[in-house]
């Protein structure tokens, strides 16, 4: 049994009041809490939560964090762009208010088996690919957490037969307590965020908080083929593996292009890797990584294939947009981190023209020098992190300075030629130019539609 948490009376601060916050504040108030929201935002930019807001009685504290309302509450609950490290909350947290994510509320809250995934990269295309396939096995689903939809968005809809799988981020994972998946899965560890974490240690410690609570009957699903995970094994839960590079003892793994599913020594086959329909090498890992979770959730062999064969792919992620004049775009604006770009770049075999910029978040950008050398046509630099990553990639490729997405593709038109690829991969952040990752996307996608339409090309960009 998941510990409860009684609402009704108590006093609630919800820090920030993007999509998360806005859902925690509403959901308090709707259970009996007093609860007062803060933004550093004035109201004139966010008139529209603010008004849901107050159709609930909830305060407003807008424009500032103002020290006086983190000290008079019974629980604070934190969105995950707020950083731990406010002073207001580190005051509160000194005088014994607990100082929750939402995640930790909702667990409290949300009925049936929990499936959490996180990682420096894929989580996004793995949770969804896990649901497909529970969902394609006729098991009641829920999807979200950091993919969409606020958890607590799920807990009216959830029920003991369900199976919730969520995305969760290292910002989630920092201010948990009790928080604990039946499955938690663990794709990755590269650096990311390093503008926020003080350090990569500091980061992977909190993508290992996804196991702290985890008890001998829970399931860690781990990548046997991470240095960075391996040495990080948690303790207590029941682990399972994926590799793609050899056998695993417990998990999946590939032989002879299938994917084979050891368990207690006896081995299923759950699907062929053609059955996957993502490109690139990562894309099997992950599929890896969703097989087994699922399997794990309930999903039988002919189910993990079935769901592999059907999964349409996520927007923003390896997402084909057109190919106009012989030449293909993509959209991968999830690429967020210099990681990500790089598998990315190595989903394609032929000669690129990668589109590169945005938020720096405190990685190098030297990672990318190589894969780009004798393969790049150009490497196409925008938003506040081009100078950086100009010298980074010094002598890689030719670099062609754009600072705006609008230019960057009018520049790539003009260089392009038949065979190549267009391909978004930022390697940073969104924030300097763009609400998030998702409108970046957009636009590129509405940018080549307006190329394609032009040329009379056929384009598969989705209104969004």
């Amino acid at each position: 049994m998941r510990p409860g948490f009684d609402l009704s009376g108590k006093r609630v601060l919800v820090v920030g009041l993007a999509r998360t916050g806005l859902a925690a504040s509403l959901f308090a108030s709707v259970y009996g809490a007093t609860v007062t929201a803060t933004d550093a935002r004035p109201r004139s930019e966010l008139e529209a939560e603010a008004q849901k807001l107050d159709a609930v009685g909830a305060s407003l504290a807008l424009g500032g964090h103002p020290q006086e309302v983190f000290l008079n509450q019974d629980l604070i609950v934190v969105s995950p762009g707020v950083p731990l490290d406010l002073p207001p909350l580190a005051l509160a947290r000194s005088r014994g208010i607990p100082v929750w994510s939402e995640i930790e509320l909702a667990w409290r809250y949300l009925r049936g088996k929990l499936v959490a995934i996180t990682g420096s990269n894929g989580k996004t295309t793995t949770t969804a690919l896990t649901a497909h396939i529970l969902k394609t096995a006729g098991i009641p689903t829920l999807v979200g957490g950091n993919i969409g939809t606020p958890l607590l968005a799920l807990a009216e809809s959830s029920a003991d037969t369900s199976v919730i799988v969520a995305e969760i981020s290292s910002f989630q994972l920092e201010a948990i307590e009790a928080f604990r998946p039946e499955i938690g899965v663990l794709l990755n560890l590269t650096p990311d965020h390093l503008d926020r974490h003080a350090s990569f240690e500091e980061y992977a410690a909190a993508k290992m908080r996804m196991f702290e609570n985890q008890i001998e009957r829970d399931v860690a699903v781990l990548n046997a083929d991470d240095p960075e995970v391996t040495r990080r094994m948690p303790a207590r839960p029941h682990i399972y593996w994926f590799s793609r590079k050899k056998r695993v003892a417990q998990g999946a793994f590939l032989r002879d292009g299938q994917i084979i599913f050891r368990s207690e020594g006896a081995e299923t086959i759950l699907a062929r890797c053609e059955d996957v329909p993502l490109r690139g090498e990562h894309n099997i890992e992950n599929a890896l990584a969703a097989s087994v979770a699922a399997h794990l959730a309930g999903a039988g062999p002919a189910d993990v294939a079935r769901g592999l064969q059907t999964f349409p792919g996520v927007e923003h992620r390896l997402e084909f947009v057109a190919e106009i004049g012989g030449v293909a775009f993509y959209n991968d604006s999830k690429a967020t981190n210099v990681d990500a770009a790089c598998k990315a770049v190595e989903a394609f075999p032929g000669t690129l023209i990668v589109i590169l910029g945005g938020k720096d978040k405190g990685s190098p950008y030297t990672p990318l020098a190589g894969r780009l050398r004798g393969r790049a046509r150009a490497a196409i630099l925008i938003g506040a992190a081009a100078e950086k990553i100009a010298a980074d990639l010094e002598g890689a490729a030719p670099l062609v300075p754009a600072n705006t997405l609008e230019r960057a593709v009018e520049e790539a038109v003009k260089r392009a030629q038949p065979g190549d690829v267009v391909l978004l991969a930022p390697a940073c952040s969104s924030f300097d130019q763009f609400e998030n990752y998702e409108q970046r996307g957009r636009v590129f996608k509405e940018l080549v539609a307006r190329v394609a339409s032009a040329s009379g090309a056929e384009t598969s960009a989705r209104k969004g």
